[in-house]
């Protein structure tokens, strides 16, 4: 996993909306507002690119949990919950579905794999997938997206 890079962060913020026009601001693109869960996705360059993805999150908690994602190719992502376990580390349930396999984010589309390092930051190794997006589907194990886009 020594070719990992960083994917994407995600921050907390205290008014979405008024973050949404900051981070415009800024040249950021807005890709997608999840009213419901009260986040937006930007993407630091153009969207075509999926890479450099800023997450903003609306709480009213103090002690926000924060989030790291490595992009890592899917072929080590196929093999990274294995690994993981090797390391002693567990692949972590996320999103309503086991940690057994990856999921796939259908809306990028992108294939992750969730834990935690020891003070519960999260921490997840992402794909990017060559697939449209399908929005639709919401996320979904691999194996169902992949037999989907047969």
């Amino acid at each position: 996993m020594k070719q990992a890079k960083l994917y994407e962060a995600h921050l907390m913020t205290s008014d979405l909306e008024r973050s949404i026009q900051f981070y415009k601001r800024l040249g950021f693109t807005l890709d997608y507002v999840i009213e419901e869960r009260r986040v937006a996705f930007f993407f630091l360059g153009d969207v075509e690119s999926k890479e450099n993805l800023l997450g903003i999150w609306e709480t009213d908690k103090e002690v926000p949990r924060r989030h790291i994602a490595f992009s890592i190719s899917l072929d080590d992502l196929k093999n990274s919950i294995d690994w993981l376990k090797e390391k002693g580390i567990k692949a972590e349930e996320s999103f309503g579905l086991p940690g057994t396999e990856p999921m796939v984010h259908a809306w990028m589309p992108a294939a992750s794999v969730y834990f935690s390092d020891p003070d519960g930051n999260s921490l997840e190794y992402i794909s990017v997938l060559e697939n449209p997006p399908r929005r639709e589907l919401g996320v979904v194990q691999l194996s169902e997206w992949e037999e989907l886009n047969k």
